[in-house]
């Protein structure tokens, strides 16, 4: 993303492997999204747009998720950060909901990840109707982009150049 950005746009990543969107994992502790938002805003405010791509560690088994609840969670994280004032002069930054891609069940992810394909698949349509309830920006990763064939779950060299592409086109649509 930040190489078909160019100049002028900085790009702050804060990805974490096992992040959840609000919900607790006792075995992935200290991952939820809603405990680690605020004071990650607050660091390096004044931020322009802030990109929100999460659920897919809410689909583990052990958190007993549908995705109903997954994107009202990430829902929560919007409505955060349109509260927050850690945008430019006080105001709230600009949000773009990323929708992940629907997982695909490969051999090793059938128990961690059970039912997680068809829950996962719902998230587009799911995400998109939070997105415009909050006045938020949205795209749905799962049209560019599919999980890689090797864990069914990240995503492979190509899906990340390709969505990193469309994440710019966004936010130049988004900032100019």
């Amino acid at each position: 993303m930040r190489d078909h950005l160019g100049d002028g746009y900085w790009v702050l990543e804060e990805g974490l492997c096992g992040r959840t969107s609000i919900w607790m994992d006792e075995v992935c502790q200290y991952r939820s999204g809603r405990d680690y938002l605020l004071p990650c805003l607050d660091t390096h405010a004044p931020v322009d747009l802030i990109i929100i791509m999460l659920g897919t560690n809410d689909l583990k088994t052990r958190l007993h998720l549908p995705a109903e609840d997954i994107a009202r969670g990430v829902s929560v994280l919007v409505e955060m950060v349109i509260k927050s004032g850690f945008g430019p002069n006080g105001s709230a930054p600009e949000v773009l909901v990323v929708s992940p891609p629907a997982i695909i069940e490969v051999p090793g992810n059938q128990v961690q990840f059970a039912g997680g394909v068809s829950r996962s698949r719902q998230f587009g349509v799911l995400y998109s109707a939070y997105a415009k309830q909050l006045g938020a920006h949205f795209l749905d990763a799962g049209e560019v982009i599919k999980s890689s064939q090797v864990d069914g779950i990240h995503l492979d060299v190509d899906a990340h150049f390709t969505l990193g592409r469309e994440v710019a086109k966004k936010v130049i649509d988004i900032l100019g």
